[in-house]
């Protein structure tokens, strides 16, 4: 009876290890308690990741992501501040810095660096946590957003820190965003 029972106990981890096949360990690298992410690979151009309809955090999305996206939420109406990375100010990129440093997870300090993390995927694959970067200053990568939403019509949905308004939650869909739109990557 009771290798019956450790067998059913490994399949099942088993079942459950295989089907996140977006968190991959051996992206991270462990330094004393951080995860500091090291690796960067491209996306297979055939990614048919699905596609998360909520309008707040999702059920379906890892408690990882969830708790990353709660944690940039909890920022809104936080002004902008050039280099910013606390509750009197951040800019885009120490947002996104300071979410996922309470997943333990280390990101560079840049928009521009942030970008060469995780996998590329297509817009239209993205997931409630994945990052969409921008070229917002004529010149190359200057802006990053935290995916929140995904609404049922398949609008997406960013949380960032704007110059003009700081944190605060934008569409793809606005004219603004959707023409300097770059990329989108997956860190978890």
């Amino acid at each position: 009876m009771k290798t019956n029972f450790y067998t059913a106990v490994i399949l099942v981890g088993g079942l459950l290890l295989t089907s996140c096949g977006s968190n991959k360990v051996s992206s991270y690298k462990k330094v004393g308690s951080k995860k500091v992410y090291t690796s960067s690979h491209k996306a297979k151009s055939n990614d048919t990741s699905e596609v998360y309809h909520s309008k707040n955090t999702d059920m379906t999305a890892s408690r990882d992501v969830n708790k990353m996206v709660k944690t940039a939420k909890s920022y809104l109406g936080t002004p902008y501040k050039y280099g910013g990375t606390t509750n009197t100010g951040f800019d885009c990129s120490g947002l996104v810095y300071v979410s996922f440093k309470e997943l333990n997870l280390e990101l560079p300090r840049k928009s521009s660096d942030q970008a060469g993390y995780g996998s590329e995927i297509k817009v239209e694959n993205v997931k409630i946590g994945d990052l969409i970067f921008f070229n917002t200053s004529g010149n190359s990568i200057s802006h990053v957003g935290i995916v929140e939403s995904i609404n049922n019509n398949g609008s997406i949905n960013f949380i960032h820190s704007s110059t003009s308004k700081g944190v605060m939650i934008s569409s793809l869909d606005e004219n603004y965003w959707k023409t300097r739109f770059v990329k989108a990557v997956r860190l978890l």
